[in-house]
């Protein structure tokens, strides 16, 4: 395959290979300021370039992300902040919110969902994009508690929350928010996914975009990623000809 058949390459159970390309607005749901960027980053970039609508919501401010201890958690979640947005901007996504939970404090309750189901009323997005709340280890790894509650909590604000009148009344009651149905979830670092999406030309973008969240790359992290994002995402895009790509789960709902 060349780069331009390739829009979105999917490998099926069976081994056949289909093709994707998504339309309509997009939200990506994670859990800290920079989650987006290593797992998703090329097809955000990606899905900006196509003319897709890419919405970010992040459900932590990143306020312990850091191993100094002469930070100020408060002045780092507003450091987090303005990287977030910055990133945002090189992106090119549409809007940007960071919510004022404690990093490493997310859980899945309601006060969280509601404001998932907000995001998802609001923009009305044909995919929403976050991470595999079943995985818990890759080889030596562990994957991190706020990793896995984002995506629990963007489940189960995707269905059945969000298009069901019944569930959070007074968005639609106060905001007039109507119930939204998502056709489709694209979920990233899983260890099982179904799809590996094409982000050839996308990966310099990708890392560009984590290199501005500059208070989680400083002693040479960011050479780390340099080296290590582009090696993934030709492992990925091995899998279905093409030189860089990233992997998901995708559930079509409907």
């Amino acid at each position: 395959m060349t780069e331009g058949d390739t829009e979105g390459a999917t490998t099926e159970a069976g081994g056949s290979v289909t093709e994707e390309r998504p339309t309509g607005p997009a939200l990506a749901v994670f859990g800290h300021p920079d989650d987006a960027e290593i797992s998703a980053g090329g097809t955000l970039a990606r899905w900006v370039a196509e003319g897709r609508d890419v919405h970010l919501l992040v459900l932590t401010n990143g306020d312990r992300g850091a191993s100094d201890p002469s930070w100020d958690r408060a002045e780092l979640a507003a450091t987090r902040r303005a990287e977030t947005e910055a990133a945002a901007s090189f992106l090119g996504l549409a809007s940007t919110r960071i919510l004022d939970i404690h990093d490493g404090e997310l859980t899945n309750t309601p006060a969280v969902r509601v404001e998932i189901v907000r995001e998802i009323r609001r923009i009305r997005p044909a995919t929403v994009v976050t991470c595999d709340p079943t995985a818990w280890f890759f080889g030596n790894y562990f994957n991190h508690a706020d990793h896995r509650t984002a995506g629990e909590a963007a489940l189960d604000a995707v269905f059945p929350a969000a298009g069901n009148p019944l569930f959070f009344e007074e968005l639609l009651r106060d905001e007039s928010l109507e119930p939204w149905s998502v056709p489709e979830v694209w979920v990233g670092w899983t260890p099982e996914p179904n799809l590996h999406h094409d982000i050839t030309g996308y990966i310099e973008k990708k890392v560009a975009a984590l290199a501005l969240h500059a208070s989680q790359v400083a002693d040479d992290q960011l050479g780390f990623f340099e080296k290590w994002l582009p090696s993934e995402a030709e492992e990925a895009g091995r899998k279905v000809g093409v030189q860089h790509a990233e992997s998901f789960r995708v559930l079509r709902l409907g």
